[in-house]
This record gives C-alpha cells, structure tokens and sequence, in this order.
C-alpha cells in the first residue's frame, strides 16, 4: 500500500513520532536544546532538499540516522546566517 502525502505538513505529522524519539536519544548525548523542528528543517533543507519519491520508511530511516553534531552545526550555521542578514538590514 503506498502512502502518499499532499504536504510537508501532513509528512511531518505522520512522523513526528520518529522525531520525538530522535530527540529523545539527542537528550541522552547532551543536545538538550534541539528540537524536532530541527531535526525535520535540517533533514529538509540538506538531505532531502534535491530527494524525490522517498519512501516513509526511507524518511523514518532518516530521522533516525541524523546525527546531533550535524544538526547542531547546520542550526550553527542557519542563525550565523540569520545574523548576517540582520547585521545588513542594520547598516542600510
């Protein structure tokens, strides 16, 4: 049976289960501050961002998979670049 989704919001609720798991186990290795928002930003925007036709166990398999240090350095960079772009809308 193949499970299909119409939007990112609907995939994110069906696995968000995963996601809270995932963070569960980051809160065991000291990534007390990540949230399953990140976990899911940082799967979208890297991982997945040229993907097509996943599966939802690939996508489950995913979220598992992510390591807390490379989410961490992608959150690291995004408010770097949240920063930039805030420091520029200053100077003009």
């Amino acid at each position: 049976m193949e499970i299909k989704f119409s939007t990112k919001e609907e995939l994110y609720n069906r696995v968000k289960p995963a996601l809270k798991a995932k963070k569960r186990e980051l809160v065991r290795y000291g990534y007390r501050y990540l949230a399953e928002k990140d976990i899911w930003n940082y799967l979208i925007k890297t991982k997945w961002s040229n993907a097509s036709y996943l599966s939802l166990s690939d996508v489950v398999n995913d979220i598992m998979q992510a390591e807390g240090r490379d989410v961490f350095l992608f959150l690291k960079e995004q408010r770097q670049k949240d920063m930039k772009k805030q420091d520029h809308l200053e100077i003009i």
